[in-house]
């Protein structure tokens, strides 16, 4: 067994019921078109660049490409805060270069999913535009709009409807002098929160919606889609100790009516069309049990989603910003329990990287010593499980974060608004608050994907809009795709054991192991069928025994990331080994 090659001998032929969703074996690749492939060299990503790379996706195999926003807008969130649902930012090209793209990557029988970012708009959307003209404008219920607290004047401190924080730091609150009331942004003061309450306001974006499948796109990724519900009286949150605001969380996620608003979703958009869609709706602080009740189909509102519960075993007791390290326990607990609690209802999505978080082989791995083996054993425990995988763009290469040297090589307004809050307001010590920006900002997923040694890592012949990771000389998909030891052919075997074999795209989810400190190991299951995966995912050797492990004595290795041949289950690994058998049952 080499290092990535995959026994055709131990893989039955792929077939799949015509019932079945075609998503649950499908893998989902991410594309940041703004850090992807720049084509007409003006040092900013776009869809014809997108294009032009279509190879390199269809080579590893992936089904599904989701595009981050590509929508105009004034780009205070780097496309997040959309101004024209319906057209293309000229950053990115035209509708024409749209269509085009779309219509390559159908003719290479892949789907295409949009992002759907509809919790808010840009304040530069017309929608928002007409609601700020007046108070009595038609449109001006569109939004959430609030008069200063009783006893204070507009504008000064304390006078916001209620204390809520925004996540992108500040007040959730941007007073309007022309109007003398406040509108509510729980992320930029550029981007205001529509009011899902006005059953107008959902009809027009179920119209947009709409147009984009009528277009022909696949489907959707809901950004922040939990959010949408707000309890309608807006009390304030309880402040933390230490905090400038309150956490308004409980107030506006799951709130009130949202799986009634997820509902009329499906069933005024997607009940009626022929075909079949993907629908995932991030969701921040979304629970197991919430999940269930989101994705379980007979409810008909969203086939899976994203939650953030792993992603969050980093943070310390400060949040994102104060860092910690996540232990293989904890990682493999909480997999294991997403798994068990959607195992009879509901569907998993199972991500490491995306456009809001760091780099997973700096992150839960080790980007130094054992940059390949970890990159490789962290795909393994994840793309195996019961559940959808996403591969962020640069992943399955191995991209790592960014070594930033100060703070003006950030670009993300998260990093940017808390690093001018903690230095100015909390009187932190700039290289303390830079620390973490290293470990944990959404721009160490945003530097430009590294296609090649060539200058600026082939992304672009002008100055890239972030700078490039300087690491792209020995990091790059152009030597990758040379070479059959590489992450990215480790990547192709990921994906291509899913697409072959059912007991991962279909089969029950056992975690094995549960205590031990550094193994991640479980069985997948499916009628006489059973996969067996193991992963330590450390820098020191390990041994394992495993419960009735003469079972595994005859099982076939189809899968490892090292070049040792390893013939049977032993009750040994090495440092960030991984390896995958299969057998069936007798």
């Amino acid at each position: 067994m080499t290092d990535v090659t995959l026994l055709p001998t131990a893989v039955p032929p792929r077939t799949t019921a015509e019932e079945d969703p075609w998503w649950r074996s499908a893998v989902v690749y991410q594309v940041y078109p703004q850090s992807f492939a720049d084509a007409d060299g003006d040092g900013v990503g776009d869809l014809r660049g997108i294009s032009q790379h279509l190879d390199h996706l269809e080579e590893l195999g992936v089904d599904v490409i989701w595009l981050s926003p590509i929508y105009a807008s004034p780009r205070d969130d780097n496309g997040y805060d959309i101004s024209d649902y319906q057209q293309i930012d000229p950053i990115y090209g035209t509708l024409d270069d749209f269509d085009q793209l779309l219509a390559d990557i159908h003719s290479r029988g892949m789907k295409l999913v949009m992002d759907l970012v509809v919790n808010h708009t840009s304040d530069e959307h017309p929608w928002f535009v007409e609601s700020a003209s007046r108070p009595d404008s038609p449109k001006r219920d569109w939004y959430w709009w609030r008069a200063p607290r009783e006893g204070f004047a507009g504008g000064e401190p304390g006078a916001e409807p209620n204390n809520w924080g925004s996540f992108f730091s500040g007040s959730a609150w941007q007073y309007d002098e022309a109007s003398g009331e406040y509108f509510l942004h729980l992320f930029s003061r550029k981007q205001p929160d529509l009011n899902w309450e006005n059953p107008e306001v959902r009809g027009a974006v179920y119209d947009m919606m709409s147009w984009w499948l009528d277009r022909g796109v696949d489907g959707f990724r809901m950004d922040v889609i939990n959010l949408l519900s707000k309890v309608p009286s807006l009390p304030d949150g309880v402040v933390a100790p230490g905090a400038l605001y309150g956490d308004g969380f409980p107030f506006y996620a799951q709130g009130p009516r949202i799986h009634e608003f997820l509902h009329e979703m499906h069933e005024r958009v997607f009940a009626h069309r022929e075909g079949a869609f993907l629908t995932v709706g991030e969701m921040p602080g979304v629970t197991v049990e919430d999940a269930r009740l989101f994705t379980d189909p007979s409810r008909r509102e969203v086939d899976m989603v994203f939650q953030f519960e792993h992603v969050g075993l980093d943070h310390g007791p400060g949040g994102k910003w104060d860092p910690r390290s996540a232990s293989v326990r904890d990682l493999k607990e909480s997999f294991a329990r997403w798994q068990e609690g959607l195992a009879e209802a509901g569907w998993n999505s199972l991500y490491w990287n995306n456009h809001d978080q760091p780099r997973v082989v700096s992150r839960f791995g080790d980007d130094a010593d054992y940059w390949r083996e970890s990159a490789t054993a962290l795909a393994t425990v994840l793309h195996l499980q019961r559940g959808t995988p996403y591969i962020y763009q640069g992943e399955e290469i191995g991209m790592t974060n960014m070594s930033f040297a100060d703070i003006t090589g950030f670009r993300d307004i998260e990093s940017l608004n808390h690093y001018a809050e903690a230095v100015q307001l909390r009187g932190v010590a700039p290289d303390e608050v830079l620390a973490a920006l290293r470990i944990m900002s959404r721009d160490n997923a945003r530097t430009p994907f590294q296609w090649s040694a060539e200058p600026n890592a082939g992304f672009t012949t002008a100055e890239p809009w972030i700078p490039v990771n300087p690491n792209f000389d020995r990091i790059n998909a152009d030597a990758q795709r040379r070479d059959p030891r590489s992450v990215f052919a480790y990547y192709q075997a990921l994906i291509a054991l899913r697409h072959s074999e059912r007991a991962i795209s279909h089969g029950s989810f056992q975690l094995l192991l549960r205590e031990h400190p550094t193994v991640f190991a479980y069985v997948r299951t499916l009628e006489a069928r059973e996969v067996l995966v193991l992963a330590n995912l450390v820098g020191a050797a390990a041994t394992y025994e495993l419960p009735e492990a003469e079972v595994w004595a005859d099982a076939v290795p189809v899968l490892g990331n090292t070049e040792a041949n390893v013939p049977r289950v032993d009750g040994r690994l090495r440092p960030w080994e991984a390896r995958v058998f299969v057998r069936d049952v007798r």
